[in-house]
Formats: structure tokens, C-alpha cells, sequence
């Protein structure tokens, strides 16, 4: 998550050429693609990093500015438009009265940190640090009660609360923990996806679950009650008689913590699967033959 030297990062020198930067970059992407190394989490972050290095210094605007700006090269307009303010505060002032340049403006003198030289001021401009973003990968048994959690970030632990019912996909932001601020500007944040692996039986929808449990004839037909799980024990479960194969039915407040709501929880929607016998005993073909002879 710290600064990248995106030469350093291909293989080439700052003098390189837009031939020498696709060479090095499909020769890096070739050997480190995912596809040619599974589960090499080390080969995957050197494939993000070739793909990011490559996006930046393959276009050559983005080139010239990080050229010029280094890590802070994504804030090159907002210095470029520093140094355009200046120069029209300077044309300003000696049209219309030559002031000089203890007459500035105190907003124009607070931006570039008081009194300085034309050539300083530019380079004192406070600037937010650079955001960083990470991805927390979670089952979901994880996420269904609230939990802290150490992350690692720029050798720097940091301690989070994980609240119940975050979903998967979801992205939240950690104030301050990003990189540095430039010239005593503020630091930047952290922002942290959320992958959340399901290997339940159970599938979530936002704060609902949803399960299927299989029925035996005999409960279909005559009723019963049957056991079944929950993601956080078992209950019973009253089964009407002639139950048909698909039904479907609600547990209240039997689902997934609803994110930052203390208490409150969806619900699970369980679906019946009918289980035709097999095997059967003589003895059960001649009841089952009387019973259609019935109907």
C-alpha cells in the first residue's frame, strides 16, 4: 500500500521507450497471471502492481505527470492550478495598481505558506495523503456477529470493529490511515472491501437466508415435525399434513443481523424437498398398489 516505483516495479529505465514499457509489461503479466498461478498470492500482487504500473506510464500524459511529481503525481492538476492562480494574481496586481507582492491576498499568501518566492510557494501546498484500499477476505460465519479485528497496513497495525451483517462487495473507510499528507496536509483513508465466502448450506440476501431440507413422504402426507438448522442452532418445525414438494416457509427473525441495527434480524425461508422412497420392501409395494387402487 506504500508509494510504488512504477519503473522499478517493469524492469526499465525512466528512459524507456513506449515499446519498452508493453515488452516489459506483457513479459511481467505473462509470468505472473493467475491463471498460471493458482492460489500465489505473491504472483497476484505483482500482477496488480505490473497492471497498475503499466495503465500509468503507458499513457503519456500520466507519464509526464508522475515524471514530474513522483507519489504525488495524481495531484498534479491541483498544482498546476496553484501555480495558473499565482501567475494571474501576479498580472492582476500590476494592472491594476502594481502592488507588490507583500500586498497578496492573505487567502493567496495562506495557500502558499506566507511570503515566499514565486518558485516555493507551488511546493508548499498542503495536499491530502493518497487513499489506499485493501480486501478483507471473511467467511460468513464471521460476519454474522460483531468482532475486532488487527489489520497490517504500511507495517502499522490497526484495530477494527467488524459490525455484524456487513455484506459482501461492501466497502468501508477508516479515516486517516491512508498515506501521508503532503506538506502538512491531512493523511488520506483506508478503505477496505469486504469478500465474504459462503460455505453454508444457507444462501443470504441482504438480511434474509434461504435453506432447503429435504421431506420424507410420509411427513408430506400426514404431517409431523421435523429438526432443522438455523445459522445459529436448531429448531422444530411443524409440518401440516399434504404438504406439496416446493413449499415454503418463513422463520421470523431467524435470518441475518441486520447491519448497525443492534438486535435486528431478517429472516429464514425454508424450502421443502420431497424424498420419494426407495427400496421398497414387498410389503410396501402392496400398500402403496391398495393406495392408488383408492384414488
Amino acid at each position: 500500500m506504500a508509494f510504488i516505483d512504477y519503473y522499478k516495479v517493469l524492469g526499465i529505465p525512466k528512459t524507456a521507450t513506449a515499446n519498452d514499457i508493453k515488452k516489459a509489461y506483457r513479459k511481467l503479466a505473462r509470468k505472473h497471471h493467475p491463471d498460471l498461478n493458482p492460489n500465489d498470492k505473491e504472483a497476484e500482487q505483482k500482477f496488480k502492481e505490473a497492471n497498475e504500473a503499466n495503465e500509468v506510464l503507458s499513457d503519456p500524459e500520466n507519464r509526464k505527470k508522475y515524471d514530474e511529481y513522483g507519489e504525488n503525481w495524481k495531484h498534479a492538476e491541483e498544482y498546476e492550478k496553484a501555480k495558473q492562480q499565482e501567475q494571474y494574481q501576479r498580472s492582476t496586481s500590476n494592472q491594476y495598481g502594481g502592488y507588490s507582492e507583500e500586498d497578496y491576498s492573505d487567502f493567496f499568501g495562506s495557500m502558499f505558506g506566507g511570503r515566499q518566492s514565486s518558485q516555493s510557494r507551488g511546493q508548499h501546498v498542503k495536499f491530502k495523503g493518497q487513499d489506499f484500499n485493501a480486501k478483507l477476505e471473511l467467511d460468513l460465519k464471521d460476519v454474522y456477529t460483531s468482532h475486532k479485528r488487527t489489520l497490517t497496513v504500511n507495517n502499522k497495525n490497526i484495530r477494527i470493529t467488524i459490525p455484524a451483517g456487513i455484506e459482501n462487495g461492501q466497502v468501508i473507510k477508516i479515516k486517516g490511515h491512508g498515506g501521508k499528507g503532503v506538506n502538512n496536509g491531512p493523511n488520506g483513508d483506508l478503505y477496505i472491501e469486504f469478500s465474504i465466502r459462503n460455505n453454508t448450506a444457507f444462501k443470504r440476501d441482504g438480511d434474509n437466508l434461504y435453506v432447503s431440507v429435504d421431506l420424507d413422504l410420509y411427513k408430506a402426507l400426514l404431517g409431523g415435525e421435523i429438526t432443522v438448522n438455523t445459522f445459529d442452532g436448531k429448531v422444530k418445525l411443524t409440518v401440516k399434513p399434504e404438504t406439496q414438494n416446493g413449499t415454503k416457509v418463513k422463520l421470523k427473525g431467524k435470518g441475518f443481523p441486520k447491519y448497525k441495527k443492534e438486535g435486528q434480524f431478517g429472516d429464514l425461508y425454508v424450502t421443502y424437498n420431497l424424498k420419494t422412497p426407495t427400496n421398497l420392501t414387498e410389503k410396501e409395494k402392496e400398500l402403496f398398489t391398495e393406495l392408488s387402487k383408492l384414488r
